[in-house]
């Protein structure tokens, strides 16, 4: 059986509940979510599948 989870989707549900836990911490996970959504862009999410 094969599981082909994006690494796109899996960080925005941690950050979304990260930001429901601490709402203090948005602004911080919000640039984290944009940095690592841009590097997957630039780099590809080929290597990223598990």
């Amino acid at each position: 059986m094969n599981l082909a989870v994006s690494i796109g989707p899996v960080v925005s549900l941690i950050a979304g509940i990260l930001i429901l836990l601490i709402p203090r911490l948005l602004n911080y996970i919000v640039a984290i979510y944009l940095i690592v959504i841009g590097l997957i862009g630039l780099f590809g999410s080929g290597s990223f599948k598990l």
